[in-house]
C-alpha cells in the first residue's frame, strides 16, 4: 500500500485527489497539508473532502508528517512546491509535482533535487493530454514546416499563469521537433497593425473565464486546411487520476527526474 501525501489538500484539486485515493485499492491518505494561513488546518482531511473520517488532520509543515506518507502530490503554487521539494528532499520522500508557472531558476532547482529524489515532474497529468502530446509532436514532424502554428487554451478565473504549463509544454514539443528555440519563436498574443505573420513563429491565444478546467488545441493551418489537435477536461478528476497513478508508479523508482510520458510507457 502507497501511503500519499497531499499539499493544497483544502483546495479543489486536493479534494479531488483525497476522494479519488480513498477509492484506490493500491492508496491510502498519510497525510494532507495547507498553508500555514489556512483556517482549515487541525480538521480531518477525510471529512473535508466529503469521504468521511479518516483521522488524518490537515497540518501547515510537511516536516510535522514526513513518516506518514511514500509519496508528496503537490498542485499549489511554484514558492510553495519549492519549498515542500526542499523539504521532501531532505526526509528522502519521492514527489509528484502538478504545479505549473516555475521560471527557470525554479525548474534548474526541480533537475537538481531530482539527483537524490524521484519526482515526476509534468505541467498535465492528464493521461489524454499527454497522448496529446504524442499526436502534436508526429504531426509537427509532418506538417510542421509548412503550416502556420497557433496553440488556443482556456482556463478559469482563478488560474494565475499564462500561458498554462501545458500550452508552453505544447509549443516545447513542436518548436524542438522543427529545431527551433521557442524563446525566440513565440508570439504571445497579437495587437494593433504590424508584420505580416512569420511562419516560423508559434503563436499563443489565452482565455480566462469562468469555471472551464482546460481546453487546448494547437493548430496546424495551411491553405486549403487545418489540422486541430484538442483535449478538453470536463473535470479535475482527470488530472487528479492522472497524478495519483503516477504516485503509484513513482513509489518504487530509484531517484530521477520522470514526466506523464514516462509513466504511460509513452
Amino acid at each position: 500500500m502507497v501511503r500519499i501525501g497531499v499539499c493544497g489538500a483544502a483546495g479543489r484539486m486536493g479534494k479531488t485527489i483525497l476522494e479519488l485515493c480513498d477509492k484506490n485499492d493500491s492508496l491510502e491518505i498519510g497525510a494532507a497539508i495547507e498553508h500555514p494561513q489556512s483556517p482549515m488546518l487541525g480538521l480531518d482531511a477525510g471529512i473535508l473532502a466529503g469521504i468521511g473520517e479518516k483521522g488524518v488532520l490537515i497540518v501547515d509543515d510537511i516536516n510535522n508528517v514526513s513518516d506518514d506518507f511514500d509519496v508528496l502530490i503537490d498542485f499549489t503554487l511554484p514558492d510553495a512546491t519549492i519549498e515542500n521539494l526542499k523539504k521532501c528532499q531532505a526526509a528522502g520522500k519521492r514527489m509528484v509535482i502538478g504545479t505549473t508557472g516555475f521560471s527557470d531558476e525554479q525548474k534548474t532547482e526541480i533537475e537538481q533535487v531530482s539527483k537524490d529524489c524521484a519526482l515526476v515532474f509534468a505541467p498535465n497529468m492528464s493521461i489524454g493530454v499527454n497522448l496529446c502530446f504524442k499526436l502534436i509532436e508526429l504531426a509537427a514532424q509532418i506538417v510542421g514546416d509548412s503550416t502556420d502554428i497557433e496553440i488556443i487554451e482556456a482556463h478559469h478565473n482563478q488560474k494565475k499563469d499564462a500561458p498554462s504549463g501545458t500550452a508552453v509544454r505544447m509549443g516545447e514539443i513542436v518548436a524542438d521537433t522543427l529545431d527551433r528555440n521557442l524563446k525566440e519563436c513565440a508570439v504571445y498574443g497579437r495587437q494593433g497593425i504590424g508584420e505580416a505573420r512569420d511562419p516560423k513563429t508559434i503563436g499563443f491565444e489565452t482565455i480566462r473565464a469562468g469555471d472551464i478546467v482546460g481546453d487546448h488545441t494547437v493548430m496546424f493551418a495551411s491553405a486549403g486546411e487545418r489540422i486541430e489537435i484538442t483535449h478538453k477536461a470536463s473535470s479535475r478528476s482527470t488530472f487528479a487520476s492522472g497524478a495519483l497513478r503516477a504516485a503509484n508508479w513513482l513509489s518504487h523508482k530509484e531517484p530521477g527526474l520522470y514526466d506523464m510520458q514516462d509513466v504511460l510507457g509513452l
